[in-house]
């Protein structure tokens, strides 16, 4: 596992863009005006609830260089679960792991996801790049679209595996803007689309949090029968409002969470 925090952000990165091109012109766009370029707030990492690779064995890579559990997450109607993890150094990001309650699902699901997890070495799980590997396994499209029919997320992660499903632009550190739509608005005008999903704006300010996202780039996948393209990953924002106390609001809103999750879904 990495000891060093910077080294595991910027393999994790440069893994996303491999197959978010769009991000990069996100940055272009929203980090021209920054002394400090773009603030990452967070990421956001998928598995499944199976003992060999469970949202706790990517979060023991957090943990190996000072992350810190914080809050839990339900999606009842997803089928999922969700921890997030924060450092001491405020200025690092946060991250947030979600599994999918496999056990939930049908025995045609369970057997593919099975037969996935199967294929990965139990090395692989420790070694210093598992959380940006991708997939350990080849399926076919038509397992995809079985997968698809059922879980967007199961799909989604027999696609690409292991890597960060999105990184989160923190607003609060963009000098040029004061509000999540002004944000939002340069997206639209430079051609983005947004996910709408439960509103372009998810959350509110009295829930002390706001986000938005783009629709994940459409990317080609091998699967073991030839390419398809399928959606990637996405580019999310959010904007943090200070609790009661004046600190500020460091955790998630599962009700927006879940829309945040329809980024992936096929357009």
């Amino acid at each position: 596992m990495h000891t060093d925090i910077n080294a595991l952000f910027d393999n994790l990165w440069q893994n996303y863009l491999e197959v978010t091109p769009s991000a990069v012109k996100v940055h272009e766009l929203l980090g021209s005006t920054q002394k400090d370029g773009v603030i990452n707030d967070h990421i956001a990492l998928r598995t499944f609830n199976h003992e060999k690779i469970g949202l706790e064995k990517l979060a023991a890579h957090f943990l190996a260089v000072g992350y810190k559990e914080c809050g839990e997450y339900h999606f009842e109607a997803k089928k999922l679960y969700a921890k997030h993890y924060e450092h001491p150094d405020t200025t690092q990001p946060k991250v947030f792991i979600s599994e999918l309650l496999v056990e939930k699902c049908s025995t045609e699901l369970q057997s593919i996801v099975n037969d996935m997890v199967a294929s990965i070495d139990e090395d692989a799980v420790t070694a210093d790049n598992f959380l940006y590997s991708g997939t350990h396994w080849q399926v076919s499209s038509d397992t995809y679209k079985k997968l698809l029919a059922e879980s967007e997320y199961a799909a989604w992660m027999s696609a690409w595996g292991y890597r960060a499903n999105h990184f989160t632009v923190n607003i609060n550190e963009l000098a040029k803007f004061e509000n999540i739509e002004e944000v939002n608005q340069v997206l639209k005008d430079a051609g983005f689309q947004l996910n709408t999903s439960g509103g372009e704006v998810k959350g509110s300010p009295e829930v002390l949090l706001e986000q938005s996202s783009t629709l994940a780039d459409d990317f080609a996948v091998t699967f073991n029968d030839g390419k398809m393209t399928v959606p990637s990953c996405f580019y999310e924002f959010a904007l943090r409002y200070n609790k009661p106390d004046g600190e500020i609001y460091t955790g998630f809103v599962a009700a927006s969470a879940d829309k945040i999750f329809e980024s992936t879904n096929a357009r």
